[in-house]
């Protein structure tokens, strides 16, 4: 089975074809690409800096990294936060819509991995090497999946390269970019994302269509399965 084809297959699984309540989730299926300020989106950005770094590149393993990030996923989870989910809601409370918008236009904007290093900067501890096996079996995952779990290719959503999907600035005969709103993992925070899953799979983060489809792929990964998607993805070069 194709990647793309995954993709429609996860949706129709997870997704329902219309919503019983117009306020149960967002249909991310029908957006159509943001746009923003990213002189304005800086302007504001102190707001993020102090868990996200200022340069987009987290303070601590457990916040994602953002520089590079996707706008178009940035976006809607500024508008997820914002209605209330998680504890972010309460530091975006007074963003406008246009605040959110030029915000992940500027982070999408910043290299992704981060400022160039500092030649005269003490060297930090390395972290120790991982374990080849865990890596193989992360990259098998995330590429292939395992069909005998119910487990999908990781890049039928997030594309082979990890960077996102690779239809995501196409914009499809009703006008709509669908796949926009798939974020980047690459080179990502191993305990983001090892934290990430585990939330989908207690059922959070489903106000959103893309949050349901993760939320279904999820459900059928062990802890070993998670860790090494997890090991693997934050092995990656950004």
């Amino acid at each position: 089975m194709s990647r793309f084809a995954w993709v429609g297959l996860l949706l129709l699984l997870v997704v329902p074809a219309a919503p019983v309540q117009a306020q149960d989730y967002v249909d991310l299926r029908r957006v159509t690409p943001i746009s923003g300020d990213p002189v304005r989106g800086e302007s504001r950005s102190e707001l993020c800096a102090a868990c996200h770094g200022p340069a987009g590149i987290s303070v601590v393993p457990i916040y994602p990294d953002i520089a590079g990030q996707r706008a178009d996923y940035m976006y809607w989870q500024l508008v997820k936060f914002k209605a209330g989910e998680t504890v972010m809601a309460a530091i975006v409370a007074d963003l406008t819509d246009e605040d959110m918008r030029d915000l992940a236009v500027y982070y999408a904007g910043l290299p992704a991995a981060g400022p160039a290093a500092d030649p005269a900067a003490e060297p930090t501890e390395a972290d120790p090497p991982a374990d080849p096996a865990v890596l193989a079996r992360g990259e098998q995952l995330y590429l292939h999946g395992d069909p005998t779990a119910g487990i999908p290719p990781c890049q039928a959503c997030h594309g082979e390269d990890a960077r996102g999907h690779p239809k995501a600035t196409e914009v499809d005969a009703a006008g709509y970019t669908p796949y926009a709103v798939y974020p980047s993992l690459r080179g990502q925070r191993e305990a983001y994302l090892v934290s990430r899953i585990g939330e989908y799979q207690q059922g959070k983060h489903a106000t959103l269509t893309s949050g349901l489809v993760m939320s279904g792929a999820a459900q059928h990964l062990d802890q070993a399965s998670v860790q090494a998607l997890a090991t693997w993805l934050s092995s990656l070069p950004r």
